[in-house]
């Protein structure tokens, strides 16, 4: 009878890590997808100089988010959990944020413009990605949240959102940087499918953590009239 009741440990944290590693590999995904200034800086360099020597580039959200990630979750695991669940459920409203501007470029679809002077080292495209808003936003609101949330479950689970979340996107981007330079462009219908794709895949992970988010503030705020009451 005991044994049938108890709950085995190592399915539990598998259970944890798989969940994790979907949502980093869906965030990474999203994140490489997502038009932004390290995007338009693969697309000058390739075009310039193509996909080989631009391929190393694709190296500069890992170098760039070191610092940027730590300063984050020493924060967030600093916070008391009611506050990490609102920095959640706002990193999901960001998220969707992001899912409306992805739909407007999928409704009236545009071109890039390269940059005036495109940068020429590893260096140069990791300090793109620091002066990049956008990284400090998600580790704040989003990811920091998110790897507090599994270190607290299991640090395994942490690991395998953190592992998940970078060759997801490292990989994505080099898939981008070579398709790009053995067809230099993308045809009209391929940018409309990638543009709908990242607006979807946005939009659900956006609700995931919405929904997460506004969960754990009922539930905390259920613990706490429970607390008083008693």
């Amino acid at each position: 009878m005991g044994r049938r009741g108890a709950v085995d440990p190592l399915a539990a944290v598998n259970a944890g890590l798989l969940g994790n590693v979907l949502l980093g590999s869906g965030l990474g995904f999203g994140a490489a997808i997502q038009p932004g200034p390290l995007q338009a800086f693969l697309t000058s360099r390739v075009l310039a100089s193509g996909w080989r020597r631009t391929l190393p580039a694709c190296l500069a959200p890992l170098l760039s988010d070191g610092p940027i990630a730590v300063l984050a979750v020493l924060l967030v695991g600093r916070l008391p959990p009611g506050a990490q669940h609102v920095l959640r459920a706002g990193g999901g409203l960001l998220l969707l944020y992001l899912a409306a501007n992805a739909l407007r470029q999928w409704r009236r679809p545009t071109s890039p413009a390269p940059p005036p002077s495109a940068p020429r080292t590893l260096l140069e495209a990791v300090l793109i990605n620091l002066l990049n808003p956008n990284p400090y936003l998600a580790w704040a609101l989003v990811m920091g949240p998110a790897v507090v949330a599994a270190w607290s479950h299991h640090p395994a689970d942490a690991l395998g959102f953190v592992v998940a979340l970078y060759a997801t996107m490292l990989v994505t981007l080099a898939a981008f940087v070579v398709l790009l330079g053995t067809t230099r462009f993308l045809s009209a219908r391929s940018q409309r499918a990638l543009a709908g794709a990242s607006a979807l895949l946005l939009a659900g992970l956006g609700l995931v953590l919405l929904v997460a988010g506004v969960r754990g503030l009922q539930g905390a705020a259920g613990a706490t009239v429970r607390a008083s009451g008693s």
